[in-house]
C-alpha cells in the first residue's frame, strides 16, 4: 500500500465526519452507535440522503451545498476515495455531511426502518454477470425498503447502457412508479443544476463520447420483487480503473 493512502487512512481515523465500521465487526454483531440516531450527529431532523458508492464523495458534497436544509451521507467502502470528499467538508464548514465507510450490502446495520428519505446511485459498476451484487438489482431492493421511506426516491445516474437498460426493467417488471428517466441526459429537458454535477467517472465518459443515462423511481415497500430475466446486451468499451465489464470479477469482492 502506497504512502499517500496509508496517510489518507490515518486522516480518516481524525476526521469527525467519517465514520467506519468494518464488514466483519458488522456480522460479529457490533452495533453502530447512530443507527436510528443520525439526527445527534447533524442535531437536526431534516431529511436524510445517501450517496452510495459515493467514491470521492462528488455528488454528496455538493448536494449539500445546495440544499443546506438536508443531510447528505456519502458510503463507500473505499476510503482512499472517500478521503476527497470528507476533506472537502471539513474545509468548506459543512455540518450536513458525512461519510460511512462500509459495504452497501449491510446498511440496514447502519440505518433504521424509515430513516433514509433519498437515495442517489452514481455510476456504480453494472456488474454484468453477478445479479445479486448491481445496486439496483431485487436483491438489493429488499435492502433498500428497509431504511428507505415509502415514496421516498432513487436516483441513477450511469453511463452504462447495460445497467440503465437492466434498472428500468426491474422498475417496470416490479410496479415501482417513475419520476423521469432518459438515455441521453445531457441533451434532454431534464438537465438541470443538480444532475449537471459531475462525478470523476462521469468527466471521463462524457470525454469518450459516451451518453449519460439517468432514471428516478419512488420507493414502494414489496413482499415480493420479480427479477429481471431478459438478455440484456453487454456494455462493450472498458471502464477506467475496473476489470473489463464483461470478463468474470473476483470471487471476494465486496459491493461498492
Amino acid at each position: 500500500m502506497g504512502k499517500n493512502k496509508l496517510q489518507k487512512f490515518a486522516d480518516m481515523e481524525q476526521f469527525e465526519n467519517v465514520f467506519q465500521l468494518s464488514p466483519n465487526a458488522v456480522r460479529s454483531g457490533s452495533e453502530f452507535e447512530l443507527k436510528g440516531k443520525w439526527y445527534t450527529y447533524f442535531n437536526n431532523s431534516n431529511p436524510i440522503v445517501l450517496e452510495l458508492g459515493c467514491g470521492k464523495g462528488e455528488y454528496t458534497v455538493e448536494l449539500a451545498k445546495r440544499f443546506p436544509n438536508k443531510n447528505f451521507i456519502g458510503i463507500d467502502i473505499k476510503g482512499a476515495r472517500m478521503w476527497t470528499g470528507a476533506k472537502q467538508a471539513l474545509e468548506g464548514n459543512l455540518s450536513n455531511v458525512a461519510f460511512l465507510r462500509t459495504s452497501i450490502e449491510l446498511l440496514d446495520s447502519f440505518f433504521n426502518e424509515n430513516e433514509v428519505d433519498e437515495v442517489w446511485i452514481t455510476f456504480p459498476d453494472p456488474q454484468m454477470k453477478k445479479v445479486n451484487k448491481r445496486l439496483t438489482s431485487t436483491r438489493m431492493m429488499n435492502l433498500y425498503q428497509k431504511f428507505i421511506k415509502e415514496g421516498g426516491i432513487i436516483h441513477l445516474k450511469t453511463d452504462s447502457n447495460f445497467m440503465f437498460t437492466y434498472t428500468r426493467l426491474m422498475v417496470e417488471k416490479n410496479g415501482y412508479q417513475t419520476e423521469c428517466q432518459t438515455d441521453n441526459l445531457y441533451n434532454s429537458p431534464l438537465l438541470n443544476d443538480i444532475l449537471s454535477i459531475k462525478t470523476h467517472y462521469e468527466k471521463q465518459w462524457i470525454e469518450r463520447g459516451i451518453n449519460i443515462k439517468y432514471i428516478a423511481f419512488f420507493m414502494q415497500k414489496k413482499d415480493t420483487f420479480v427479477e429481471v430475466d431478459d438478455d440484456i446486451e453487454y456494455d462493450s468499451y472498458r471502464s477506467y480503473n475496473r476489470s473489463k465489464r464483461s470478463l468474470k470479477e473476483s470471487s471476494n469482492d465486496i459491493i461498492d
